[in-house]
């Protein structure tokens, strides 16, 4: 115990808050507080994702303009998952398909899949000596049809401003049943404007279209919003599995990192999305590209979780000043 406080959270520690009013209304909240300056907010309503990331009061993630939706609010329809896109720092996309809509052996699937719009099953925190540790479980079973599972841990580092997702997809069913994941990890203003940095630890960059194509001489220089911006991705393909993505703010002094396996989570995607208020940057691991379920399995590139099989993903994202 330390003897110059007198509860843990006048330093570090996990509160749970609800939302009150408009489209997030009643939506639980954890607002994780490591001590050294890293808070993070976790919505167990939407996945145990991460919708808001700060180092030192410096606002680190994109909250889009819809900001906090509740899963009521899902459209499964096409591509209207944007409308609630809460983005924050992290969406995760999945599990049954990853990117634009298609339709796959006789059936249709939504953009980005519906695992960002479910409630988790199962909510709780706890902590040790090292980490603070955010735990959830989402159900994504459907009744003849796929029975995928997908067992979360956020370990926060109470000695350093640092944090790991470990996530753990299940198939509880009884057939073969096709897997994608995309990590969208989305970085705002402050964090991002025209001067900063962006560095990616890969050997090839591949221009998803021929739009992202007249630029990729650019790929990593940032701009200013732009009115009319039509958003670039790349996908970038690394050399061994050692995974670094980075983004350096000079103007504040803070950078975050992004580390991850590029053997198993070997679709990284660069989202750079420069319009006025739309002014974003996605720094995305994943299984897959996100063009699709239909054109993953084409590409051979699709990824499958037999009966009773589970497969797990782990990523880190370390913040960082330099001065």
């Amino acid at each position: 115990m330390n003897p110059y406080i007198g509860h843990d959270t006048q330093y570090y520690g996990v509160e749970e808050h609800r939302l009150v009013g408009g489209k997030g209304n009643g939506m639980r909240l954890f607002e994780v507080n490591n001590g050294r300056g890293l808070e993070l907010v976790v919505s167990p309503d939407r996945c145990g994702d991460i919708t808001r990331l700060k180092f030192k009061g410096i606002n680190l993630s994109y909250m889009s303009p819809c900001g906090y939706v509740a899963p009521s609010y899902y459209d499964r329809v096409d591509n209207h998952w944007l409308k609630s896109f809460t983005a924050g720092f992290l969406t995760t996309c999945g599990l049954e398909t990853v990117g634009t809509p298609s339709m796959d052996e006789g059936e249709n699937f939504p953009l980005h899949g519906s695992i960002a719009n479910q409630p988790c099953e199962i909510a709780y925190w706890t902590e040790d000596e090292e980490y603070l540790k955010v735990h959830t479980l989402v159900k994504d079973e459907v009744i003849f049809a796929r029975k995928l599972r997908l067992e979360r841990t956020i370990k926060v580092s109470k000695k350093v401003n640092e944090f790991q997702i470990c996530d753990n997809i299940i198939n509880t069913g009884d057939t073969t049943e096709p897997i994608e994941i995309l990590y969208h990890m989305n970085m705002g203003y402050p964090l991002l404007d025209e001067d900063s940095v962006i560095a990616i630890s890969a050997e090839k960059v591949v221009p998803r279209d021929e739009h992202a194509a007249e630029d990729i001489v650019n790929w990593m220089h940032m701009q200013k919003p732009t009115p009319g911006y039509k958003e670039r991705c790349y996908y970038h393909k690394f050399a061994d599995k050692n995974g670094v993505a980075e983004i350096y703010q000079p103007k504040c002094d803070v950078g975050l990192s992004i580390q991850f396996n590029a053997e198993e989570l070997d679709g990284f995607v660069e989202w750079k999305m420069m319009g006025i208020r739309d002014y974003v940057l996605g720094l995305e691991c994943g299984n897959c590209y996100p063009d699709g379920r239909k054109a993953m399995r084409e590409s051979g590139m699709l990824k499958f979780l037999a009966p009773g099989e589970s497969k797990c993903y782990t990523f880190k994202v370390n913040v960082f000043t330099k001065l």
